[in-house]
């Protein structure tokens, strides 16, 4: 991937710079989406460079979200349980292939007996996902206890042969947690603290619902249906048997630390040995012949333009949540949202794509040779701001050094993103194929209290977005007026 530099001290200066940027275009998408809020955390080299939440903890109060809330991140916990599990594996106390009965004793002699424990990291253990009654993910009767969790294994828990398919299966991964306390000779959650959130110094991240600390949890959020413009809270409530599967909670801060310690290099918790197996494919998952997504031992493979990540996404009932991790460059970005609706897998790429524009300028359209850092001229001073018009709003922003249009509320910022050449003869968009204005010269106003007076894109205006409302209704009325 070309970087604006090879320094990896001037690639962290380069996203810290756009880090501002990063936080206008979050808040911009909560609430464009509608999503009550979103707590974020950027690390890139060890270090981060954006911790911050926009909107609000709880609807109903009118409470703001805070970097403080606690989140519960679901599925996230299954890097945790997979992470303690190699942690064994590398004390010797525990093999891969060890069959899960062996350790669980209450499955000898049923038809998921051999199943091993790296069937189960991997989803490939054929077992059934959540259970002949799973109503307890809509807060329908409780979480499976221990003797609920291998009463339904025991009688109903095959669903496929081994390897035959992948299956995700939180089940499976409730008897990871069983294999865990067999291992250590205590309770899952104990052993968690002490092997995994201890050592990275984590005291806002536990392995299941803290009722003691109920207070400092963000509201779930029902999800808007058909036009709906209000949500209803959603009380939290603990996963017991499916802790190792979905219970653990976290802040977006603390959950990026965590990520972090999974990048080459740092040992707190893993040799890079086990990161590589955790983090090497073992399944594509192709329902109907299309791909829906790639799983290593304990966590997702996503690709995001250029970049490998590995990770995990979360849903508990109000809580949607997402975290990348790029093993190669040290790029995390964790996402968590509140409500069943929250957007947090779509403004995680979407950040990721921030990133890399400002970390690649002088791309072009991919139509020509990439400009060399050193070649790029100096942005013109009191040229950028956010712009609207009665087509939306449009941000003139510099990135990596480089200007660049940005559709704000568009859902993914790339597709109409647009690079913007400084030339003898003023402002030009970059050449190349494109639905928009590509290649054509560009018009800002004169500087101002709120920024440029105007721009004009493609020759249409747009004004600062105060002065813009003070002119729409004139502009959308007949006869027509000067505005």
């Amino acid at each position: 991937m070309t970087s604006i530099s090879t320094s990896s001290d001037a690639r962290l200066a380069t996203v810290r710079a756009a880090a501002p940027y990063l936080l206008e275009w979050l808040t911009t998408q909560v609430a464009t989406r509608r999503t009550p809020g979103a707590q974020v955390c950027v690390r890139y080299a060890g270090q981060v460079v954006l911790d911050a939440a926009v909107g609000l903890a709880d609807v109903t109060t009118g409470a703001p979200l805070t970097t403080e809330h606690l989140f519960r991140i679901a599925s996230h916990s299954k890097t945790f349980t997979g992470t303690a599990v190699l942690q064994l594996v590398e004390a010797g106390r525990l093999r891969l292939d060890d069959p899960v009965a062996q350790w669980v004793p209450e499955l000898a002699g049923c038809a998921l007996a051999a199943v091993t424990v790296r069937e189960l990291l991997g989803h490939q253990g054929g077992v059934l996902r959540d259970g002949v009654e799973s109503d307890y993910w809509q807060l329908i009767g409780d979480f499976p206890d221990r003797a609920a969790l291998l009463a339904w294994v025991r009688e109903h828990g095959r669903v496929y042969d081994r390897n035959e398919h992948f299956k995700y299966s939180n089940l499976g991964y409730g008897l990871l947690g069983l294999v865990i306390e067999a291992v250590t000779g205590i309770g899952f959650a104990e052993h968690l603290a002490a092997a995994v959130l201890t050592p990275l110094g984590l005291t806002r991240t536990g392995a299941e619902y803290d009722p003691e600390r109920a207070r400092e949890y963000a509201a779930g959020h029902t999800g808007l249906l058909d036009g709906e413009t209000t949500r209803e809270t959603i009380d939290h409530v603990d996963t017991r048997a499916l802790a190792p599967a979905t219970g653990f909670y976290s802040t977006a801060h603390e959950l990026s630390r965590y990520a972090q310690a999974h990048v080459p290099g740092d040992t707190t918790l893993l040799t890079d040995d086990s990161k590589r197996l955790m983090q090497r494919l073992e399944s594509v998952v192709s329902p109907y012949g299309v791909e829906a997504g790639r799983y290593g031992v304990g966590m997702e493979l996503v690709t995001v333009g250029e970049r490998a990540f590995v990770g995990h996404s979360g849903g508990y009932p109000g809580h949607i949540t997402r975290t990348f991790v790029d093993p190669a460059d040290g790029l995390v970005v964790c996402v968590l949202t509140n409500a069943v609706d929250g957007p947090a897998h779509e403004l995680a790429v979407g950040l990721v794509h921030l990133v890399d524009v400002a970390l690649n300028p002088g791309r072009g359209r991919g139509t020509g040779p990439v400009t060399p850092p050193e070649d790029l001229p100096p942005v013109p001073a009191g040229v950028t701001g956010r712009f609207a018009s009665l087509w939306g709003r449009v941000d003139l922003v510099e990135l990596g050094g480089r200007l660049v249009v940005v559709h704000p509320t568009a859902p993914d910022p790339m597709p109409g993103l647009e690079e913007v050449e400084i030339t003898a003869d003023g402002l030009r968009l970059a050449a190349g194929p494109s639905y928009g204005p590509s290649g054509e010269m560009i018009e800002v106003g004169p500087a101002g209290p709120d920024g440029p007076a105007w721009l004009q894109l493609g020759g249409m205006t747009s004004w600062p977005v105060a002065q813009f409302l003070a002119r729409r209704t004139a502009m959308t009325r007949l006869p027509r007026v000067s505005v």
